[in-house]
């Protein structure tokens, strides 16, 4: 019989930031996003009769998808917004106007918005659920846990409460995590499973401007991190190598670390694999995709099932989904 107990406290739960989770309520949820991915055709009405909101004031192509996609395969239906200036918020609404209107309307938000306190703004009136799908260059807790739930399933035993120490990974993150929701996202879910990394490197071309108030209380929570080595004499031994170059900044966005461009000529360790949350440019060559390195393609697969699960538990349906075979 299945454990629903840690996945309770997702119930009409705000999902703000990838810190937020017990590793119980995450191992729980990733065996759910397991269930769904393994067999995604059996799970097709526990939705029926919600509605999602999916509100994206900001570009997106794989999140925004994604998030639809999981929702359109639990049998739910949705009402999407990809332009802010078609709605209210162009004659001047508050995003809690908007908030309260949104409660008679639907049963979940996903929002994005180019702007950090849009979400707490918009919280503030809301009696459903949202969830943070990027919140300028703050947080993106969704992706977090598609990226380290890649990393479950490529070594499963790194779940082992007990993990010995040579079985630990090493993992280098090339990006700027005060400018990169993606990359604080990550750096904070590590910090919830500590006990499975030797050593997290931190690369990037900032490092005059680097947050060391943010690197320390990663370290108080037992996460094992290192700024200002050199990438190319790390990597060889790296397990998982993370990068991304695009930070998004107002109605624009920005590139760092071009310097850092990943290509199948590099060194890498055999067994090793890449992750990027896409969309990628040239820090990210296709002659990567044939290889094995490649879990990349797998990551943003991932992340419907992850989103999938989620959503069941946001809107109290796991009922509809535990204990079915």
């Amino acid at each position: 019989m299945e454990d629903g107990e840690p996945l309770h406290p997702l119930e009409n739960q705000h999902i703000i930031s990838a810190s937020q989770f017990s590793q119980q309520t995450l191992q729980q949820l990733f065996r759910l996003a397991a269930k769904y991915e393994s067999n995604p055709q059996r799970f097709s009405t526990p939705l029926q009769g919600k509605i999602l909101i999916s509100a994206f004031y900001e570009p997106s192509t794989r999140t925004r998808l994604s998030f639809e996609s999981a929702w359109h395969r639990l049998g739910g239906d949705i009402m999407s917004i990809t332009d802010r200036s078609s709605t209210g918020i162009a004659k001047g609404e508050s995003l809690e106007d908007v908030g309260e209107m949104f409660n008679n309307y639907a049963d979940c938000v996903v929002l994005r918005d180019i702007r950090k306190e849009s979400l707490h703004e918009m919280m503030g009136s809301l009696r459903i659920p949202i969830i943070n799908a990027g919140n300028g260059v703050d947080e993106h807790p969704t992706q977090a846990m598609a990226d380290i739930y890649t990393i479950f399933k490529w070594r499963p035993w790194l779940l082992d409460p007990a993990l010995p120490e040579h079985k630990k990974i090493k993992v280098g993150i090339i990006g700027v995590p005060h400018r990169m929701r993606t990359v604080r996202s990550l750096l904070r879910i590590f910090a919830v499973f500590p006990h499975v990394f030797s050593e997290v490197y931190v690369f990037n071309d900032q490092a005059e401007d680097q947050d060391d108030g943010e690197m320390q209380a990663l370290r108080d929570k037992g996460l094992r991190v290192t700024t200002g080595e050199s990438f190319h004499k790390v990597l060889p031994e790296l397990d998982v190598v993370y990068i991304n170059a695009i930070a998004w900044v107002g109605d624009g966005f920005e590139t760092y670390g071009m310097d850092y461009q990943l290509n199948a000529d590099l060194p890498f360790k055999k067994d090793a694999i890449i992750l990027h949350p896409l969309a990628r440019g040239e820090e990210l060559s296709a002659d990567l995709d044939q290889t094995p390195h490649n879990w990349y393609f797998a990551q943003a697969r991932g992340a419907v099932f992850i989103r999938m699960a989620l959503l069941t538990c946001l809107v109290h349906r796991k009922g509809r989904v535990l204990d079915v075979v």
